[in-house]
C-alpha cells in the first residue's frame, strides 16, 4: 500500500551527520561547519525546535543565535536510544541496530530495554550496537575525544556501545559540566567533546513541557549554554542540538491494550514504546494484524508493516542482521495518544506526561545551533 507519511522540512540537515562532520571540521574538511581548532556538540535531551520556539522568552540566548533554518531532523524512532547511536557513530538506526526503546532480539522473545537493559539482558555492547562509534575512531587516530556527562552514565553498557574510546568526566551539576567542556576544548587542540544534558528530558517525562518545572528547567539550559559560549575561546566550534522533541499525552488519550483485545490477537511481543510500537507477530500473521490495526487505529495512527517502513526508508539502509530486530507491524502515533500494553504490571510508564518516538515534525525537528568558531 502506498504510505502518506510527514515529508523531511526543507533544508534540514540529518542529525547523523553533526558528530561526523564536527570531526571533519577539525581538518577544515566538513560541508557543514567552518573550521575549528577544538569541538564540542552540547546534546541537550528532548529540547524541540517547535518545543523551543514555544518558550522562546524563557530561553532568550538559545532563541537569539539561530532562525527557522537552524534545524536538524532526527532518525526515526525519534527516540534517545537510537538518536544518539546514529549522532554518535554516524550510521542509520537500520545500521548500528538500535531501532527503538524496547526491540526484539531475534530468535527469543526478549525484547530489552535499549537504553538500560544492556546488563540484565545480556546485550554485548560491542556486538549488539555494530557500527565503530566515531569517538573511538578519533581517539584511535591519537586525537583527544572526551565525554563530559553525570556520573550514572559512567562505564554502562550504552556509553560503552556508543561512546567507547572517550576519555569520561563525570559531574551531576550541569554548569560544571559546562565549565569543564570549556576547559577541555581549550586544553586538547584537535579535540571533539561530547557534552550531555538530560534534565530537561526528565522534567518533560514526568510533568510534561507545557509544565512550569520544565520551562524552569530550560531556563537554567538556556542560561548553561550562554555560559558555554561566554566560557569558549574563538577557535573552539560548539553545537547545540537535541535527540528529539516531546509532545504532552494526558491519560484520556492513552489507548491502553487489555488482555482479549482483538488489536493484540497474533501478537507475540509488544515492544517499542507508547508512541511508537513495535508489534512482533506470531508466524504469517504480520498482515492480518496489520489489517486490524488499520481498520481500528488509522485515525490516531500511522500502521505499517516492516517492508512497508523499510521501503519508506524510515530506517535508513537497513542491513539484513537489522532487518528481524525491526517488529513485523510499526505503530507511530498521530496527534496527542500513546498505546500502553495495559497487561503489564508496572504501571509507572502510564504517568508519563511528555513522550516521543512518532513521525511527527515536534518530535523529529531538532534544533542546530553554531556558536563560537561555527557560528
Amino acid at each position: 500500500m502506498s504510505l502518506s507519511l510527514p515529508a523531511d522540512p526543507p533544508r534540514s540537515r540529518s542529525l547523523t551527520g553533526v558528530v561526523e562532520q564536527s570531526i571533519a571540521a577539525l581538518a577544515g574538511e566538513s560541508e557543514w561547519f567552518s573550521p575549528a581548532r577544538s569541538a564540542i556538540v552540547f546534546l541537550i535531551d528532548g529540547l524541540g525546535s517547535h518545543n523551543l520556539a514555544a518558550r522562546r522568552g524563557h530561553a532568550r540566548f538559545l532563541g537569539s543565535v539561530g532562525g527557522r533554518r537552524d534545524v536538524a531532523r532526527t532518525v526515526f524512532p525519534s527516540t534517545t536510544a537510537a538518536a544518539l547511536s546514529s549522532l554518535l557513530t554516524g550510521t542509520d538506526p537500520g545500521v548500528h541496530g538500535i531501532v527503538g526503546y524496547r526491540a526484539r532480539i531475534p530468535g527469543t522473545d526478549l525484547a530489552p530495554n535499549q537504553l538500560h537493559g544492556w546488563e540484565t539482558d545480556g546485550l554485548d555492547p560491542h556486538t549488539w550496537q555494530r557500527s565503530e562509534p566515531l569517538f573511538a575512531r578519533h581517539a584511535a587516530a591519537g586525537r583527544p575525544s572526551f565525554v563530559v556527562s553525570r556520573p550514572s552514565y559512567t562505564g554502562t553498557g550504552f556509553t560503552e556501545a556508543t561512546l567507547r574510546g572517550a576519555e569520561f568526566f563525570p559531574s551531576d551539576d550541569l554548569d560544571e559540566r559546562v565549565l569543564l567542556a570549556a576547559d577541555l576544548a581549550a586544553r586538547h587542540p584537535g579535540s571533539i567533546t561530547y557534552l550531555y544534558a538530560p534534565e530537561l528530558d526528565t522534567a518533560g517525562h514526568r510533568d510534561g513541557w507545557e509544565s512550569d518545572r520544565w520551562t524552569d528547567t530550560l531556563e537554567r539550559v538556556d542560561a548553561a549554554a550562554r555560559r558555554l559560549a561566554e566560557g569558549i575561546d574563538a577557535h573552539t566550534g560548539v553545537l547545540v542540538t537535541a535527540d528529539h522533541g516531546m509532545v504532552d499525552v494526558p491519560a484520556h488519550k492513552h489507548v491502553l491494550l487489555r488482555e482479549g483485545d482483538a488489536l493484540l490477537d497474533g501478537v507475540e511481543i509488544v515492544g517499542g514504546e507508547p508512541r511508537m510500537l513495535h508489534l512482533y507477530t506470531a508466524e504469517g500473521r504480520a498482515d492480518a494484524v496489520a489489517a486490524v490495526w488499520r481498520e481500528s487505529e488509522a485515525a490516531r495512527a500511522w500502521v505499517m508493516t516492516r517492508d512497508e517502513a523499510i521501503d519508506a526508508g524510515l530506517f535508513g539502509r537497513v542491513d539484513d542482521e537489522v532487518r528481524p530486530r525491526i517488529g513485523d507491524v510499526l505503530v507511530a502515533a498521530r496527534g496527542r495518544f500513546a498505546y500502553y500494553d495495559d497487561r503489564e504490571a508496572d504501571k509507572r510508564p502510564q504517568r508519563m506526561v511528555g513522550q516521543h518516538g512518532s513521525l511527527t515534525d515536534e518530535e523529529r525537528t531538532v534544533p542546530l545551533l553554531r556558536l563560537g568558531a561555527f557560528a
